[in-house]
């Protein structure tokens, strides 16, 4: 993926003075695409003579606990003091794997203030807010992973490439895509991923890492939540499942148990379109889910005031989970009826088309 070589020279040229202080912000609840960018990035700055420190605003996945550095990263909920203190003197900010600050919550309020510091942003979602200095905003990414690979390649070479980089790289390119199943399964993406293979990254150990370092109880939710909160709805082409806090309390929920729930009904043949609703002390979180042409960011955006990218996208409710279910049960039918899931023969340009009948 061709980076927009002007943008690497202005990325260059902000680079160009020694000793700068740099943070590093990724969104809340930092996932393998996240933390991978994070620390990859902050050893090719740090290799430059650049002084950097890693903030993400509350806990990453246990199963990602074995990534090298990631000790290193300054978890603002634990250690707010620590995290401020850096961003209040930070020269440069770069913001990684997210579009808009409201994702940082609590940290939001604490970039605003250092108006000194350039903001950067690398990432993959759609429609990035506006108040970045520089903007690698490349939705056509696979992951921010990907895209911070195609900037290293460009700004320095990927000879600097470490094993270890590597290996965060690949952990994000490898979550972002569903190990690589979905999202911009592009010629490049393969290319990147070769030479991170050629740099010695143990691949099966990676993903068996990633993905087989549950513990009991997530074994146990994950069943619960398949025979008892799974519900298939719309002729089969839609199904949701949900969490309240008191379910999660009771299988000893740790942040990261529910990765993957919201993909499983996508197993079954007809289905399109899957949504997870996880109980959180002031609101509902919403992930979203669907394959082939069916957009979940548009749904998101129209319906939970969320967003991101078309077959995985997410947002918010803040009512009680028996009104967030039928609000969603209604917003199914309401996409369905206006088309949204409707998909074509594989291979055939998409044309929407209303269902005969009547919608109401």
């Amino acid at each position: 993926m061709k980076i927009d070589s002007a943008k690497i020279e202005a990325l260059r040229e902000l680079l160009a003075a020694p000793h700068r202080k740099i943070v590093l912000v990724a969104h809340t609840n930092p996932d393998g695409d996240a933390i991978g960018a994070s620390t990859a990035w902050r050893d090719v700055l740090a290799a430059m003579g650049h002084e950097v420190t890693m903030i993400v605003p509350n806990k990453y996945p246990y199963f990602l606990d074995w990534m090298p550095d990631i000790r290193e990263v300054v978890i603002f909920r634990f250690a707010p003091e620590r995290a401020l203190e850096a961003i209040r003197g930070a020269d440069i900010v770069f913001c990684l794997d997210f579009n808009s600050l409201s994702r940082l919550e609590a940290l939001s309020d604490a970039l605003a203030e250092n108006t000194a510091a350039r903001r950067v942003l690398i990432d993959h979602h759609l429609s990035p807010d506006g108040g970045f200095d520089l903007q690698f905003s490349y939705p056509q990414s696979s992951s921010t992973c990907f895209l911070l690979y195609c900037i290293i390649e460009q700004l320095c070479g990927t000879e600097v490439i470490t094993r270890k980089m590597a290996e965060a790289l690949y952990v994000g390119m490898m979550t972002d895509t569903g190990n690589f199943s979905f999202s911009f399964l592009t010629p490049a993406l393969y290319r990147a991923l070769a030479v991170l293979v050629e740099k010695g990254i143990d691949v099966a150990g990676i993903h068996n890492s990633v993905y087989n370092g549950y513990t009991e109880d997530r074994a146990r939710l994950f069943g619960y939540a398949i025979h008892r909160k799974m519900n298939i709805i719309q002729e089969g082409t839609a199904a949701y499942m949900s969490l309240t806090e008191a379910e999660m309390r009771r299988y000893r929920f740790q942040q990261g148990d529910s990765e993957g729930f919201v993909n499983y009904p996508l197993t079954i043949k007809k289905m399109k379109m899957s949504a997870m609703f996880l109980g959180h002390h002031k609101f509902i979180r919403v992930s979203l889910r669907s394959r082939g042409d069916v957009d979940v960011n548009l749904f998101a955006r129209k319906y939970f005031d969320g967003g991101g990218h078309k077959n995985a996208a997410g947002g918010k409710s803040y009512v009680s989970m028996d009104e967030t279910i039928a609000h969603y049960i209604r917003s199914v039918e309401e996409f369905a009826c206006e088309g949204g899931l409707d998909t074509p023969p594989f291979g055939s340009p998409v044309r929407y088309r209303l269902p005969r009948g009547k919608c109401i």
